[in-house]
């Protein structure tokens, strides 16, 4: 009878630590997604402020020719009167 519980008892500890190895697998499964998510999302986030950097840094480029341009039509025009 001792050896009968004493087997049950290892069998049934065996099948919860079994159970276990699979609940932190998919724990840590759903914690590498979610860190790939998040890697994702802030590579998104920098992609679009470089862009935006960038952008930025050509507007003031246009503005400036612009600007230049203006000043170099308006002393022209001094120069003829």
């Amino acid at each position: 009878m001792k050896k009968l519980l004493l087997s049950l008892a290892v069998i049934s500890m065996i099948a919860v630590s079994c159970g276990n190895d699979k609940k932190a697998a998919e724990k840590m499964k759903a914690d590498s997604i979610a860190k790939a998510d998040s890697i994702a999302k802030a590579d998104s986030i920098a992609k679009a402020a470089m862009a935006a950097a960038e952008k930025m840094k050509a507007d003031s480029i246009a503005k400036a020719d612009s600007i230049s341009k203006a000043e170099a039509a308006s002393k022209g025009k001094g120069k003829k009167k």
